[in-house]
């Protein structure tokens, strides 16, 4: 899994997820339970959703990024 949730995404789906979360609490309801998925994705820094649609909102993590080279050339 490569991460594809920026910074102010993960930020965002954990207030979702944490105010659902406390709405389902508040009415005795288990769909405070679906609150879980924004903040469980924002922790793991992947969203199934994001990769599906070619989304990333991760400026750091590109997909095709190679590796960078360090040191001096070997002759």
């Amino acid at each position: 899994m490569k991460k594809n949730i920026g910074k102010y995404d993960k930020g965002i789906r954990i207030i979702i997820g944490v105010s659902i979360m406390f709405i389902g609490i508040i009415n005795q309801s288990w769909w405070g339970a679906i609150g879980l998925i924004p903040v469980l994705t924002a922790l793991a820094g992947f969203c199934p959703i994001y990769t599906l649609l070619k989304i990333s909102s991760c400026n750091s993590c590109t997909v095709n990024e190679k590796p960078v080279k360090t040191g001096t050339p070997k002759p």
